[in-house]
């Protein structure tokens, strides 16, 4: 009888080892199955990476071989006529506002950083506003334009009409690409006009610095601003045609 007891004691303890084994080998072939999933998503986002590099720099080729020919069609037409002089000048001021060349001049550099003070009051505050966000670099850069900034850069990225400023996770987008604190942006106009515009009381440095937000603001004789580096594509706006033309 004991004999007995013993043999289903030890049945019933195989039994259970079996489905144990059995759950664990299903746990472990879903998890392989589930890595083997993310080891080919992560594959195919590595092909969409490369693709978009490598079209990114077929397109920046592109752009280098369009500013050959148009140096050698400005040499040309300078040779040419005093009428030719005239345009490529207009077409000199129109890539200054477009950012599609370098600029230098005066103006101010502004630095910008998280602020190191924490919330230490009994009253609840998000600490994203210990943080810098895109609205707070907007208001910097539209104080700077507002107090005739003619060039302005975000990082050395070159703000044009397309530019974006927008957050994107713990960065900052700028013409597509991500950017983390500190930001710098350089600001090419009249020195004492944009200083005096940030330093406005109640201004954007005053609602900055209530959060113990890092702003640096020098002033400097020669500034470079790059030009924009990306591509530009019209597609939906279209010259307006004159009638009669």
């Amino acid at each position: 009888m004991k004999n007995i007891k013993t043999q289903i004691a030890i049945a019933f303890i195989c039994i259970i080892l079996g489905i144990m084994i059995s759950i664990q080998f299903k746990s472990v072939k879903r998890n392989d199955s589930l890595a083997t999933k993310q080891f080919q998503r992560a594959d195919e986002l590595q092909l969409e990476l490369k693709k978009e590099q490598e079209n990114n720099e077929k397109l920046y080729k592109q752009l280098l071989q369009y500013e050959k020919d148009l140096n050698a069609l400005r040499t040309a037409a300078a040779e040419n006529s005093g009428y030719a002089k005239e345009l490529l000048e207009q077409l000199k001021r129109a890539e200054i506002l477009a950012g599609l060349t370098d600029v230098e001049g005066k103006g101010v550099i502004v630095t910008l950083d998280d602020s190191k003070l924490r919330n230490d009051s009994s009253v609840p505050v998000d600490e994203n506003y210990f943080l810098i966000h895109d609205e707070d670099l907007l208001m910097v850069i539209n104080e700077l334009a507002d107090a005739g900034a003619e060039a302005i850069s975000l990082n050395d990225e070159r703000l044009i009409a397309t530019s974006e400023i927008r957050c994107a996770g713990s960065t900052v987008s700028v013409n597509n690409n991500r950017h983390a604190t500190p930001f710098v942006i350089k600001a090419i106009g009249d020195p004492d006009t944009m200083v005096a515009a940030l330093n406005l009381r109640g201004g954007v440095r005053d609602i900055l610095g209530q959060w113990g937000i890092e702003f640096d603001v020098k002033k400097s004789n020669k500034i470079l601003v790059p030009r924009y580096n990306g591509v530009i594509n019209f597609k939906y706006a279209l010259p307006v045609k004159k009638e009669g033309k």
